[in-house]
Order: C-alpha cells, then sequence, then structure tokens
C-alpha cells in the first residue's frame, strides 16, 4: 500500500508540473501574441513643418516670375521679375518680402515689365557690411533700376516701400515716371494704434508664429477673411514670415531701416520738390498710417487718393482686387498728365 501511495503522490506531481507549464506555455504565447499586435499597429506621428525652400516655393507657385541676384550698393539683393511693358517696382514694408506682392503681380504682368526686390536686408537680400540708411537705400534703389529697368519705371511702395519711394523722388525725380505710395511711410506723424504698437514690438523683438497672429489680427480690417481666403498660400507666407524675421541680418535691417527712415517724416517743403506725378492708396481702416495721413496729403500737394474701404495696412492682401483697381486708375491718370 505504501508503494501504491506513492505512485499516485508521483503521478499527481507530474501532472501538476504539465498543467504548470502548459499554463506557461499559453501565457507567454498571449504575450508574444499581445506585443506582435501592438507592434502592428501604425503609430500617429506628428506633421513635419516644411522647409524654408518648401515655404518659399509655395509663395512662387504659379507667379510669372523669374529670380536672379544682383549685387547693389554692396547689397546683395533677390529680385523676382516678369512680364513685358514699362517697368514697374514693386516695394514692400517692414518685414516684408517679394513673394508678398504675389496677389497682384498675376495681373501686372500682362501688361508690365515688373521688378520686385526684397529690400535691403530683408527677405533673402544680404547687406554684406556697413549699416542702412537713407543715403544708401537710395543709391540701392538707384542702381536697381539702372540693371533691371530699359526706362524710367512706376515706383509702387507700401509702407516702408513708400518712404523708399518719396525718398528717391525727391533726389531723383528724372529717373521715375510716377510714385504710387500705398499706407505709406514718412508722410506723417508715426503713431499706430497703441494695440498695434505693442504687437509690433513684441514680435520683432521675439518673432514667433503666436506673435505674428498678434500683429497681423491688429493691422489687417478682417484677418479672418485675409487667412480663409489666402488658403495654403497664406500658411506658408505666415510661416516664412516668422523663418526671416527670425534671422540676426533681417532682425538688424529692420531695427536700422525703421529707426532711420521708415518712422522719419519728410518735411513738406522737400515733398513739394517731388515733379513727377504722385498717388496715393490707402485703407481707411489703417492701424498703423492712420487714413488721416493720406487725406492731409492729398489736400497740401494734391496728390490724387484713392481710398480703399474695409482695409487695414496692407491693401495687397486684404482687398487686392480693389487695389489692383485704383493702380490701374492712378497709372492711367498719370498717363494723361
Amino acid at each position: 500500500m505504501y508503494m501504491a501511495r506513492q505512485r499516485r503522490r508521483a503521478g499527481r506531481s507530474r501532472l501538476r508540473a504539465i498543467l504548470f507549464l502548459v499554463g506557461a506555455a499559453a501565457l507567454l504565447s498571449a504575450i508574444g501574441v499581445g506585443m506582435w499586435r501592438r507592434s502592428k499597429r501604425r503609430i500617429p506621428t506628428q506633421p513635419v513643418p516644411p522647409s524654408v525652400a518648401q515655404m518659399r516655393e509655395r509663395l512662387l507657385k504659379d507667379l510669372p516670375v523669374a529670380e536672379r541676384r544682383l549685387d547693389l550698393a554692396g547689397v546683395s539683393t533677390s529680385v523676382l521679375e516678369g512680364g513685358e511693358g514699362p517697368p514697374i517696382v514693386l516695394l514692400r514694408g517692414q518685414a516684408g518680402f517679394a513673394e508678398m506682392w504675389g496677389w497682384v503681380i498675376p495681373h501686372l504682368v500682362g501688361s508690365h515689365r515688373v521688378v520686385a526686390p526684397d529690400l535691403p536686408g530683408l527677405g533673402r537680400s544680404e547687406v554684406r557690411s556697413g549699416g542702412l540708411d537713407s543715403p544708401r537705400v537710395i543709391t540701392w534703389l538707384d542702381e536697381l533700376i539702372a540693371q533691371t529697368c530699359a526706362e524710367p519705371p512706376t515706383l509702387v511702395g507700401i509702407s516702408l516701400g513708400g518712404s523708399f519711394a518719396a525718398h528717391f523722388a525727391i533726389e531723383h525725380g528724372d529717373r521715375v515716371r510716377q510714385i504710387v505710395l500705398v499706407d505709406s511711410g514718412s508722410l506723417g506723424p508715426f503713431r499706430p494704434a497703441p494695440g498695434v504698437l505693442f504687437a509690433l514690438v513684441r514680435y520683432v523683438r521675439r518673432p514667433s508664429a503666436a506673435g505674428f497672429d498678434r500683429f497681423f489680427r491688429q493691422a489687417f480690417f478682417d484677418p479672418e477673411r485675409v487667412r480663409a481666403e489666402g488658403g495654403e498660400r497664406w500658411a506658408a507666407l505666415e510661416a516664412y514670415h516668422v523663418d526671416r524675421t527670425t534671422q540676426p541680418i533681417v532682425r538688424r535691417a529692420n531695427r536700422q531701416l525703421l529707426r532711420r527712415i521708415g518712422v522719419r517724416r519728410i518735411p513738406a517743403d522737400q515733398l513739394r520738390t517731388i515733379d513727377v506725378p504722385v498717388a496715393l492708396i490707402w485703407g481707411r481702416n489703417d492701424p498703423i498710417m492712420h487714413f488721416g495721413i493720406a487725406e492731409k496729403a492729398n489736400a497740401q500737394f494734391g496728390w490724387p487718393l484713392y481710398p480703399i474701404g474695409e482695409c487695414g495696412h496692407v491693401p495687397i492682401a486684404e482687398r487686392p482686387d480693389t487695389f489692383i483697381e485704383a493702380l490701374d486708375a492712378a497709372i492711367t491718370a498719370a498717363g494723361d498728365c
């Protein structure tokens, strides 16, 4: 009986061992299957931000222009050119770049030779040495016209670009056909609304997507419409604008151009010496260069004024169709003089 009991105990031990091994194998199999299934799941990836080249490619998409680089007054200058006909030079404003004219270039190339440079130190233009001031900017613009225009061009300047155009017309009126000043600096006191000034200062000091958005909302009359209508192109413009503004060379140029040219008012007796046709195109709701500046210049100098309703500081982006109509009217009027 003793031997029988021992055999039964041994049998039960073997059974427990077998059951343990079977259970362990099942557990390991389940763990392995689970790990395999998890490995097969697609892990969501974060969208990769577009590169600078990709952003710029989107801005230039379908624009009928070619790019070249010119050495002008010691500034390696990026220039967009296209079209045939009387030359028209487009000068963008503070922290801007030539691609921002993309809303109006397709219309203009049908009747004009379009020249759209990045201003010295801005966009992709590089100041190789020295600082920026009014005499150097005038020399830069003179060399630009000499190398790109077969005849005196129409200068169209928005914001800081308007300051460039006015200074140049005072010094070299014989080298331009007319100037069109769009929400221009230097014609009156620089007294932006407090909200937009605060947003601009913050953005220039610490460029970021959030900072751009704050400034954009202050400078435009209807920012949501601009963003919705701009679509992919506007998204690329925002990203490229922030990228450019973070570059040390651009930040330095922004400070110098604004302090030495953009915020300085040109005396009325100098403005009276301009002897080529001058036209004003202005957003009625501009919080940076108030519409009253344009009204006063119109009354004081007799320059025709083309107001654009429900529009802030950047008509070429906010009301491009109305801007083109006003520009066409201004060019036609100058031709009748």
